[in-house]
């Protein structure tokens, strides 16, 4: 990793990611497979990675149903996703 990552967190858990790179790319690469639970139960994580599926909806800094393959990861940011703690 580069000079240029920065540390978000993710579920109380710090995690650093390259400046620029998507929530989404990060949470994936932090080994995040569940970014949140469908009405039945189901979990849920990216299937386009281009802002149209929504199903790698989390929330980011307290705003939820934030698309993470459209947002890039700034330092102190907060990540929840629906994955069961």
């Amino acid at each position: 990793m580069s000079d240029d990552a920065v540390e978000i967190a993710v579920n109380g858990r710090a995690i650093r990611a390259e400046r620029g790179t998507s929530v989404a790319s990060a949470l994936l690469d932090a080994g995040v497979t569940e970014f949140r639970t469908s009405p039945n139960g189901e979990p849920r994580a990216p299937v386009c990675g281009m802002g149209v599926c929504f199903e790698c909806r989390v929330t980011i800094d307290g705003v939820a149903h934030q698309r993470a393959c459209m947002i890039a990861v700034r330092s102190g940011m907060t990540v929840m996703t629906g994955a069961p703690r």
